[in-house]
């Protein structure tokens, strides 16, 4: 179903009923002003029960008149005064049908399983004046409105106000904005009570969840601060893992990891027993997005190798023609299992493990005394991997797996201090400096082995004309030498863990 997005900016201001709003001609750029033009808005909004939508700063509805009457999703920015707006008109979407899907998917992370209704009904007398600034280019819009507001929630009731609204349109600047942020001031304008017509129609609302530390956290202040960050990580990135938008899934995957890794990292702030299930459904996630992941890293890998190269169709067929294939169907799966109710379950627990976090023995002693006891096991488990590393004949098949493993405990490690950033320690951040320079070395170093892995199994395939196979041959090469470098650099910073 098609469907346009958009950022709008735009200035809110409560007035009282039958202010005439100021002429703004005189600002900035301005050349000229539409007559103003009246419309009638007929909206219903929808929300769970809960009003997640709403608690997450997002309004959905179905409007009917005006110049964009059809369906809205409006979702935060991180631009002061802005939101996306995400739209399908009526020529895409029945008035009176379902809610459209592509307005439903981009917020499954928030509502999940649960149905939405109806929450508020909101009808606006809206008077629309157009700045105009050189060969008429749209500058901005002041909408003034009169809304008439019936919340269709237990006990809500109706009211009424009137509002502006100044809105940014194409041609409009950041100077237009504050020059008529303060005209609309001195003509009567006040801070708007609310920041949109339905939070106004329905009142207060459950809000996400934000930690805050105390001046000296306690070790579980610091772990639930850390998981609600990336929690809210993890929610941001799913719609842009449903739209394939480039690095989603990575970023999502890195959440999902980060997550795990404070649950395992700090053990005893949390009681294990109410909490290992999170910690093991996190782990299927992020291999489920890792699929997806490693494709798309073996895809860019294959053809940062082959620029410059002569490659004929069959070779860049046998190079990624299959990694192609192996992605799409591991994005299905990741879009498959993130629309399940085992995915939906999984956000639930953690949402519930923020609002009752279950206490562990280490939850109250001081933040740093426990940061420092989990630097100090990783640090111990990353030795005891190297120490068994120099065991092995380098080059082996048990020698690369074992990179890869001192690989997955420096990320844990690098993960515990990312967790004490709040702390601000310097000691914190030089281990993690080091932590991530292992990881990212030795990441670069298993991403070159698969690689390897694939030219080996296209070379016994016997499919390749020679002058092909003479070019493979050279990628080879070349992923050698890298993977020697990848080592070097490795050890050259693990010699200050």
């Amino acid at each position: 179903m098609a469907a346009s997005e958009q950022v709008e900016v735009e200035l809110k201001f409560d007035v009282d009923p039958g202010h005439v709003a100021p002429d703004l001609r005189a600002l900035p750029g301005v050349v000229s002003a539409t007559e103003p033009e009246t419309f009638s808005l007929d909206a219903t909004y929808f929300d769970t029960e809960n009003l997640d939508l709403a608690g997450n700063k997002i309004t959905m509805r179905r409007r009917t008149g005006g110049t964009d009457q059809g369906w809205h999703l409006k979702r935060p920015t991180d631009i002061p005064g802005a939101r996306r707006e995400l739209q399908v008109g009526f020529d895409e979407a029945r008035a009176d049908g379902e809610i459209p899907e592509a307005l439903v998917t981009p917020v499954l992370a928030i509502t999940r399983c649960r149905k939405l209704d109806p929450v508020a009904v909101i009808s606006t007398t809206r008077t629309v004046t157009r700045l105009l600034g050189v060969d008429d280019e749209p500058l901005a819009e002041l909408a003034e409105d009169l809304v008439t507001a019936q919340s269709l929630l237990p006990g809500g009731h109706s009211q009424q106000w009137a509002e502006w609204e100044f809105e940014l349109l194409s041609g409009g600047t950041t100077k237009l904005l504050k020059a008529a942020d303060k005209a609309l001031r001195a003509g009567g304008g006040r801070s708007a009570s609310s920041a949109s017509k339905l939070a106004r129609a329905i009142g207060s609302t459950p809000t996400v969840h934000k930690p805050r530390l105390s001046k000296r956290p306690t070790a579980l202040e610091l772990v639930i601060t850390d998981i609600a960050l990336h929690r809210n990580s993890l929610i941001a990135y799913d719609p842009l893992v449903r739209e394939d938008a480039e690095d989603a899934v990575h970023q999502m995957r890195v959440s999902c990891r980060r997550l795990r890794s404070v649950l395992s990292g700090y053990p005893t702030v949390l009681d294990a027993e109410r909490t290992d299930h999170i910690g093991a459904e996190l782990k299927l996630l992020a291999r489920i997005l890792g699929d997806a992941r490693d494709s798309e890293v073996q895809l860019e890998l294959d053809q940062s190798l082959l620029r410059g190269e002569n490659a004929s169709p069959e070779l860049l067929a046998a190079l990624a023609g299959a990694e192609t294939r192996n992605h799409d169907r591991a994005i299905r799966a990741a879009h498959a299992a993130m629309s399940s109710k085992r995915y939906f379950t999984l956000l639930d627990s953690i949402d519930a493990l923020l609002a009752s976090p279950p206490p562990g023995p280490d939850a109250e002693l001081p933040a740093t005394a426990v940061v420092d006891q989990a630097i100090a096991k990783s640090r111990k488990h990353i030795r005891k991997a190297q120490a068994d590393l120099a065991d092995l004949t380098e080059g082996s098949v048990e020698w690369q797996e074992q990179l890869h493993k001192i690989r997955k405990r420096a990320k844990r490690l690098r993960y515990s201090i990312d967790a004490a950033e709040p702390l601000n320690k310097k000691k914190y951040r030089e281990i993690g400096a080091v932590a991530k320079k292992i990881q990212s070395a030795l990441g670069d170093f298993n991403d070159i082995r698969i690689n390897r892995a694939h030219l080996a199994a296209i070379v016994a395939d016997e499919k390749l004309a020679a002058a092909d196979m003479f070019i493979v041959g050279r990628l080879d090469a070349r992923l050698e030498a890298d993977a020697y470098r990848a080592v070097a650099e490795y050890r050259k910073a693990a010699k200050d863990l």
